[in-house]
């Protein structure tokens, strides 16, 4: 788990939000479990190799980057939990675009983690220090021959 219950309620009051203060030890860790477990597989996962996903603190920043966005997890999953647990199915990834012979057109953005539900404060945090899976790349790749 990044950080403790003790530090995400400093944390949230400081901004606002008593609800992890007046949460029980119980929910509160429960949150900020799932949102450490959200953290590290959709972000700390992606991050550039020079960065730990445990140290990491970006410049004028008080917190690490991951206990920082788990902190802000731990809000949303505290006053939605499951929020980001979300179970995708294609349905929710189209609209009805047309009547006669049914038309359906794909929205939002496509990409690795476009089935995720997110938060645009967390991607903002990590965006300098995260790999974008979905950017265009370059490969070497050799035509004919034969494998050895």
């Amino acid at each position: 788990m990044y950080g403790a219950i003790a530090d995400w309620r400093t944390y949230a009051s400081a901004r606002g939000n008593s609800a992890p203060a007046d949460a029980s030890d119980v929910l509160a860790t429960a949150a900020l479990t799932r949102a450490s477990d959200y953290i590290r597989v959709r972000y700390a996962a992606n991050l550039l190799p020079s960065y730990d996903p445990l140290t990491f603190t970006p410049t004028g920043a008080t917190l690490p980057l991951t206990e920082e966005a788990a902190y802000i997890a731990a809000s949303l999953e505290l006053a939605t939990p499951g929020f980001f647990a979300k179970t995708d199915t294609e349905a929710e990834s189209k609209v009805l675009t047309g009547v006669g012979s049914i038309k359906w057109t794909v929205t939002g953005k496509a990409g690795t983690y476009a089935y995720m539900p997110t938060s645009s404060l967390i991607d903002a945090l990590f965006e300098p220090y995260v790999i974008d899976r979905d950017a265009d790349g370059f490969f070497f790749k050799s035509i004919g021959g034969q494998c050895a």
